[in-house]
């Protein structure tokens, strides 16, 4: 009987009240419709947001890029571990540019140096040091390239050299004409230790080879350094030339040192026949004494 007298009450109830009850049912609707809208189309703008590329360096796709490479370069070659060179502007020798693009190990394990020149016109050189020292003991490299005629500005080193004590503690084999045409183009030099860097011992040669490969090779002990060249890759003595070594009480250089190819402008000097230059060094082998 209840359901029966609720029922007669819905019966009874006005067509204006229930008009008026419709009308309020479909506002409601319609605020539901704009909220579900409103979200949907925020859905949407999200979703499209993923798709456009941020150029702001601080948004979350650049966070997202690998960082700058601003360790140091280093490569392996002849078993060893060498530093590249990659100073941000000009440095020592000649105040030069330096490009780790100039340096590379090729699939024969050759290591190449190059002075080359960039589209600006900025000549850029190369250089790489060991990671390790070395000691008393053989330091022979062997070189392809016609290392005898270079230009008067271009400078190649084969060295021992310690960073930091410039004119003591260096060993080199060096291949320039140091901007003069005239003067001999291969240079044996040895730093001392301790005192004015002016006492340097040295030897300077005309080098003339009989083709592309040669060998160089110096040993160092406590009280002397010996050089001796070679034509072709081989350490024969009926290849041999130019031997050499320090007089007699001159204070050799008795510490480990790191070891060092360059390939350089003196003076920063572009080269007088505007040429770029590329050398090949096949292996570097130190024997411990």
């Amino acid at each position: 009987m209840q359901d029966c007298h609720n029922n007669n009450r819905l019966l009874n109830v006005p067509m204006r009240n229930i008009g008026f009850m419709i009308f309020l049912l479909m506002l409601k609707f319609q605020h539901m419709y704009k909220f579900m809208t409103t979200l949907l189309l925020a859905a949407a703008l999200i979703s499209c947001s993923k798709d456009v590329q941020p150029d702001a360096p601080g948004d979350a796709t650049a966070n997202n890029r690998p960082p700058a490479k601003t360790e140091a370069l280093t490569i392996n070659w002849s078993g060893y571990t060498w530093n590249v060179k990659q100073p941000s502007g000009t440095s020592g020798p000649g105040n030069n540019y330096w490009s780790p693009d100039n340096v590379w190990v090729d699939a024969q394990g050759r290591l190449h140096l190059k002075i080359k020149r960039e589209p600006s016109g900025r000549w850029t050189c190369a250089e790489i040091y060991s990671t390790r020292t070395f000691g008393y003991g053989s330091y022979v490299w062997k070189v392809e390239g016609r290392v005898d005629k270079l230009d008067r500005n271009i400078v190649f080193g084969l060295f021992n050299y310690k960073s930091g004590d410039d004119g003591h503690h260096e060993v080199d084999v060096e291949f320039a004409r140091w901007g003069n045409d005239a003067s001999h183009n291969f240079n044996y030099t040895v730093y001392p230790a301790y005192g004015d860097p002016a006492t340097r011992d040295f030897q300077t040669y005309e080098l003339a080879l009989n083709g592309t490969y040669s060998t160089y090779r110096f040993n160092r002990n406590s009280t002397r350094v010996a050089y001796k060249s070679f034509h072709g890759h081989t350490e024969n003595e009926s290849n041999a030339f130019y031997a050499w070594t320090t007089r007699a009480g001159f204070p050799v250089s008795t510490e480990a040192l790191p070891v060092h190819l360059n390939l350089w402008l003196f003076q920063g000097q572009a080269p007088a026949n505007g040429q770029e230059v590329e050398l090949i060094v096949h292996s570097f082998t130190y024997t411990p004494q």
